[in-house]
């Protein structure tokens, strides 16, 4: 009877047990996650980099004198050309002034009319009649002056281009030499990247480059390039400006540049590339992604990373081709976690 009850006892212990395994293995089912296998990007002759796009030359535009802006006719962005008004300032005082200069210059010539019919009789002293032309002359600087005072307060663009940034508005005050607006040249842009000191010996200014800009919808071929010769100091790397043509002007200073830039000496680069978000980082601040092994499970990998383009980052050293990387679902990931691949 007693052998009956504890077979009883353990056939019951034994279900329990069977019953929980099965739980256990349901809350450790395999987390399902979404990869990207690795693969290098080459072009043959060509290394990334990202840039910035700057404008050909910019224009500060100012008035020579002070006073009340009186009407503002540009907007940001605004295309304008040479010659065109930009802005004026109140012209009250340079209006008086003028009529003030009119009004002696009429003087000094009835003076020098009436009195030079005494000179031609030679009843006038020549002492006399050199002070009248000098009056004379002074009349007419003066009135020269007081055009150009008058001109001076109207605003209008020294060259072609589009407004950049515009500086004050109608009501303020403008003071001599002070910014009202400023004018870009972007006919032709500069595509401005940073070269590594390693880099910057395959370079010279013939240099291939394809320039990808997405916020202008355009990818173009790059033109003569401007290399700098000084480093910078905490970085080490070396500015490189790419000229483009940019005649229907879709390209605007400050837009992100993904560059394709040929080497000199035409070697071959195939660089690695994984989305940004892939890129886990340490408490230590070194960096590495989760790859998926043949068995299934997840592995850190420690990575080093070079220049980024656009959502995607270049991947220099820790990972090679073939090899699968989580690029969604990492945050329920610990070492040798169970995956299942999407």
């Amino acid at each position: 009877m007693k052998s009956k009850i504890l077979m009883s006892l353990l056939a019951m212990a034994l279900t329990a047990t069977s019953c929980g395994n099965g739980h256990d293995k349901q809350e450790k089912a395999p987390t399902r996650v979404k990869t990207e296998v690795v693969k290098s990007t080459n072009d043959g002759t060509s290394k990334p980099y990202v840039g910035i796009v700057e404008e050909r030359e910019g224009t500060a535009v100012s008035f020579t004198s002070m006073g009340v802006v009186r009407h503002m006719l540009v907007s940001e962005g605004q295309a304008v050309s040479r010659g065109q008004l930009i802005a004026d300032m109140d012209d009250t005082q340079a209006r008086n002034m003028l009529a003030v200069a009119e009004s002696t210059m009429e003087q000094a010539n009835d003076a020098l009319k009436r009195y030079g019919m005494l000179h031609d009789n030679g009843s006038l002293p020549e002492v006399k009649w050199v002070e009248i032309q000098s009056k004379v002359s002074q009349a007419e600087s003066q009135l020269a002056i007081a055009k150009k005072n008058l001109a001076d307060c109207q605003l209008r663009a020294p060259v072609s281009g589009i407004i950049g940034k515009k500086n004050l508005n109608a009501g303020e005050t403008a003071m001599p030499s002070q910014a009202v607006v400023t004018i870009l040249d972007i006919s032709t842009v500069k595509v401005k990247i940073s070269v590594p000191e390693a880099d910057i010996k395959h370079i010279d200014n013939t240099t291939t480059s394809i320039i990808n800009v997405e916020a202008a919808g355009k990818q173009v071929h790059g033109g003569l390039i401007e290399k700098g010769v000084q480093a910078d100091a905490l970085t080490h790397t070396y500015a490189v400006r790419i000229n483009v043509e940019n005649t229907d002007r879709k390209l605007l200073p400050g837009m992100v540049a993904n560059v394709q830039l040929g080497t000199a000496e035409g070697e071959s680069v195939a660089i690695p590339t994984l989305p940004v978000t892939s890129v886990q980082k340490r408490a230590d601040g070194s960096l590495f992604v989760w790859v998926v092994s043949s068995d299934n499970t997840a592995h850190r990998k420690a990575v080093t990373v070079g220049q980024t383009m656009g959502t995607r980052i270049a991947i220099t050293q820790g990972i090679a081709d073939g090899e699968r990387v989580v690029t969604e679902g990492y945050q329920k990931l610990s070492e040798g976690t169970r995956v299942i691949v999407d």
